[in-house]
C-alpha cells in the first residue's frame, strides 16, 4: 500500500489515479484544507482507495493510521504552496510544511517505513544564476515557501544518514494540464496558476486576463517558464517509487521539459485551443518574478528513465476540457 499525503489536491490526485490504474492499493491522508472530498469520492471508483481526513500536525492520529495499515512507501504532497501568502504569513508555512513533515517522518520511522518521495520545488533554487537549471545549481530560496521545501530536503539528508530513511526529492517547475480523460483536474480556490486563469477569462462573466510585465529580456518581453504536464509528473513519481523499491539511494531530480514558453506564447496557445479572443491587460512586473526559469531534466531521464511526453498544447487542451465540464 502506498500512502499519499495531500492526495485530494491537484498533483496528488493525479498520482493517486495513476497508482490505482496500476492496481496499487492507496491510502490518502489529507486535511482537506485545499483538497476536495469530491475528488476522493470520484477516485474511489478507479481502484482500492482508503481515505483518512487528518492533519500532519496531529501526530497521534497520524501514527495510528500508519500503524493500522501496511504501508510500503510514502509520497508526500501535503503542503501550503502559495509564494505570496508565505511572505505575508510565514508561520503558517513553517508550522504546516516543516513541522508537519517532521511528524510524518517520525511516524514513518516508528512504523519502520523507510521510503518517501517528496514533492519539492524549483523555488528552492531562487533567482537562477544560469539556465537551464540543473541539480548542481545553488539552492538559495527567496521566499518562505521555498525555504520550507529546502529545509525539508536537508532534514531528509540527515534522516538518511542517521536512520537509513531513503528519499527522492522531485523539484517541479510549472505544472499544467488535467487528466486526459477529464476524470480529475486542477481545482484551486482561489486559482493562481497561469493557464487556468487565462482559460477562465474565456467564460461568460470572465475577467480580463492580467499579464504582469512585458519588458523582460526575453524574446517577446514576457517571462519564460517550463510547463510540465501533470500526467507526465505523476509518471515521474511512479518511477521514483520504483527507483526506491529497487534499492535506489537518496536522490533528487528536476522535473521539467527542458524547454521554456513565454507568457505570450502560452496566451496565444490558449487562444488557439479555445478559438476565442481573450481580453488582456498588460500590468507592471511583479516583484520577485525571474525572467527565465527552465529545467535541465537530464538527470531524471538518465537515472529514472523518465521522459515528458505531452506538449504545452496537450496540457492546455486537457485543462480547457476540464474547465468546461
Amino acid at each position: 500500500m502506498i500512502l499519499v499525503t495531500g492526495g485530494a489536491g491537484y498533483i496528488g490526485s493525479h498520482l493517486v489515479l495513476a497508482l490505482l490504474e496500476q492496481g496499487e492499493k492507496v491510502l490518502v491522508y489529507d486535511n482537506l484544507s485545499t483538497g476536495h472530498i469530491e475528488t476522493i469520492e470520484n477516485l474511489k471508483q478507479y481502484g482500492d482507495l482508503v481515505f483518512y481526513q487528518g492533519d500532519l500536525n496531529n501526530y497521534t492520529y497520524l501514527n495510528d493510521v500508519l500503524s493500522q495499515n501496511k504501508i510500503d512507501a510514502v509520497v508526500h504532497f501535503a503542503a501550503f504552496s502559495q509564494v505570496g501568502e508565505s511572505v505575508v504569513n510565514p508561520s503558517k508555512y513553517y508550522e504546516n510544511n516543516v513541522v508537519g513533515t517532521i511528524n510524518l517522518l517520525k511516524a514513518m520511522l516508528n512504523n519502520n517505513i523507510k521510503k518517501i518521495v517528496f514533492s519539492s520545488t524549483a523555488a528552492t533554487y531562487g533567482e537562477p544564476v544560469y539556465t537551464p537549471i540543473d541539480e548542481k545549481h545553488i539552492q538559495n530560496p527567496i521566499n518562505p515557501y521555498g525555504q520550507t521545501k529546502l529545509m525539508i530536503e536537508h532534514i531528509m539528508d540527515d534522516y538518511n544518514r542517521a536512520y537509513g530513511l531513503k528519499s527522492v526529492r522531485l523539484r517541479y517547475f510549472n505544472v499544467a494540464g488535467a487528466d486526459s480523460k477529464s476524470r480529475i483536474g486542477e481545482w484551486h480556490e482561489p486559482e493562481t496558476h497561469l493557464i487556468p486563469n487565462i482559460l477562465k477569462s474565456t467564460f461568460a462573466g470572465g475577467k480580463t486576463f492580467q499579464m504582469f510585465g512585458d519588458d523582460y529580456e526575453t524574446k517577446d518581453g514576457t517571462c519564460v517558464r517550463d510547463y510540465i504536464n501533470v500526467e507526465d509528473l505523476a509518471n515521474a513519481h511512479i518511477l521514483a517509487l520504483n527507483y526506491l523499491k529497487n534499492g535506489g539511494e537518496t536522490n533528487y531530480f528536476n522535473l521539467g521539459t527542458n524547454e521554456g514558453n513565454t507568457v505570450k506564447e502560452v496566451f496565444s496557445m490558449c487562444e488557439k485551443v479555445t478559438g476565442k479572443k481573450i481580453p488582456v491587460e498588460i500590468k507592471p512586473r511583479r516583484a520577485g518574478d525571474p525572467a527565465i526559469l527552465v529545467a535541465d531534466n537530464t538527470k531524471a531521464k538518465e537515472v529514472l528513465g523518465w521522459m515528458p511526453n505531452k506538449t504545452l498544447e496537450d496540457s492546455i487542451r486537457s485543462a480547457y476540457k476540464w474547465e468546461n465540464l
